[in-house]
């Protein structure tokens, strides 16, 4: 099992929902974990956020920032995973709750050779709202409340939320990378550093989760399935500019038409400034972890 869990809780200009997903998160059971905010260049209203639940999440809590420039999710991340000081990371988004044994989960699931992908399930824009207005936890509704949303329309489906033993099952597809997505994904840190992390190259909303995922399965990594385990509840929101798509799909299609492991632009490009032309100082990202 690993030691040390880096959560890696990417965001942008969201700190309603930044703020119920901390929440759940200082409600976990198992404390061996950190969380460090991927900030995608949100304004200044997200720092304070963190600021607040610093002395109360109950863990180290990290902010990684950088400039707004447009969609840049696989840097950011990447810059996160830098930060980190854990020995496996589980990418959250910063509007997806946890439930209280999502880290414990995480942690039982985790296995050399493996990545974990979860999965979720979506409210709706009222149920969304009432959450964030309301300061509901839907982390801690039980099966007989998720039905009565599912019967109101306040959800999608119920997968997310249910609980099954798969054991072996979970390993039927270990090639598979479909379906899966960034959101609720467990990576061992030395197998992100073996593909030098996502790939920065990735612009724009879309793709750059399954380029990760088939350059670990190229590396020789394999899938295992964390769902009616894992799952996380996912807020809604407006969907996101898609104008890169693309131009994305494309890059994935090479990745696909190779065997390449590595990323193109990844981890190793922010730790080596000559790479980039850019100095040591622009570097370093805007980052504190303290407990």
């Amino acid at each position: 099992m690993p030691d040390l869990i880096s959560v890696i809780v990417t965001t942008y200009n969201r700190e309603d929902a930044l703020d119920a997903v901390l929440s759940a998160l200082s409600g976990q059971g198992d404390r061996g974990f950190e969380v460090v905010v991927a900030d995608d260049g949100s304004g200044p209203a997200t720092a304070p956020v963190v600021e607040r639940w610093r002395p109360r999440l109950g863990v180290a809590l990290g902010h990684v920032w950088h400039e707004d420039r447009g969609f840049r999710a696989a840097e950011i991340r990447n810059r996160a995973i830098l930060a980190c000081r854990g020995d496996y990371c589980v990418f959250l988004d910063g509007d997806c709750i946890a439930r209280p044994d999502f880290i414990a989960t995480h942690r039982r699931l985790a296995e050399r050779g493996w990545f974990v992908t979860g999965n979720r399930v979506l409210l709706s824009p009222a149920l969304t709202a009432a959450v964030l207005r309301d300061g509901l936890q839907p982390q801690t509704w039980n099966a007989a409340e998720w039905m009565r949303q599912r019967r109101r329309g306040g959800v999608n489906r119920l997968a997310g939320v249910l609980r099954l033993p798969l054991g072996p099952l979970r390993k039927l597809a270990p090639r598979h990378w479909r379906g899966a997505r960034s959101c609720n994904l467990a990576v061992w840190r030395r197998d992100l550093d073996r593909v030098d992390g996502f790939d920065a190259s990735f612009l724009g909303w879309g793709r750059e989760d399954s380029d990760l995922l088939i350059r670990l399965l190229h590396a020789g990594l394999r899938r295992k399935d964390g769902r009616f385990a894992t799952g996380v509840i996912h807020l809604w929101h407006p969907e996101a500019d898609r104008g890169q798509l693309a131009a994305n799909d494309a890059r994935l299609d090479a990745v696909l038409g190779s065997d390449r492991a590595r990323a193109q632009h990844g981890l190793s490009v922010l730790q080596d400034p000559a790479e980039t032309g850019e100095s040591n100082e622009q570097n370093v990202p805007h980052v504190s972890v303290r407990s």
